[in-house]
């Protein structure tokens, strides 16, 4: 999922390198000190070594998790030491922090047309849209009850995002969620120092 927003966000970026998923569970957030400078090492360590195994260079890392709460003060917290922690651990390289507030699935609600393109039955109320998403504190299980035929479920997020992303609509996202928009600004920060492969 996170790979269609960066496309979105930062083409030319998303044009001049392989963008490869590590599939740990990464539980950044929760840890603190030398155990997130610990944790952020190994998780860049891992990317490197993909990035070794495909002949490529390194040039980032950016690094998804749910909140599981609105944004506060311990998203704030949360999100400025992994960041850090990111930042450190890559050194002259860049780092994001995608810290969704309070699930990814409020990301997906910035985008209500993708739902019914992926599932022609699935309609997103206009209540829910043009709002702040991210104080949703259930957003995925707001979305589990809302869409039942066939029903919700985490793994739908991807191919919505997929969807999005084919149809243009994630450069217009229909609402607000500062957790979206942090990440998106410090993707389209990052710089490409070769021009895009064909």
């Amino acid at each position: 999922m996170l790979a269609a927003f960066i496309k979105a966000a930062h083409p030319r970026l998303a044009a001049s390198v392989t963008l490869t998923e590590i599939t740990d569970q990464v539980r950044l957030r929760k840890k603190a000190g030398a155990e997130l400078e610990t944790a952020a090492r190994t998780l860049v360590g891992k990317a490197r070594g993909k990035a070794r195994l495909k002949a490529g260079e390194f040039v980032g890392i950016a690094v998804h998790e749910d909140m599981d709460a609105c944004p506060g003060p311990a998203y704030d917290t949360a999100r400025k030491a992994v960041s850090a922690a990111l930042s450190k651990a890559t050194g002259t390289c860049s780092s994001a922090y995608a810290l969704a507030a309070a699930e990814s699935e409020a990301w997906l609600l910035l985008f209500p047309e993708a739902f019914t393109l992926y599932r022609p039955s699935w309609k997103i109320p206009a209540k829910w849209q043009g709002r702040d998403s991210g104080k949703l504190r259930n957003p995925k299980e707001d979305l589990e009850g809302l869409l039942v035929h066939p029903r919700f479920m985490e793994r739908d997020g991807p191919e919505i995002v997929a969807k999005a992303l084919g149809q243009g609509l994630l450069a217009s996202p229909q609402g607000s969620n500062r957790s979206y928009e942090e990440f998106i600004a410090d993707i389209s920060d990052w710089t490409v120092s070769q021009p895009p492969k064909r």
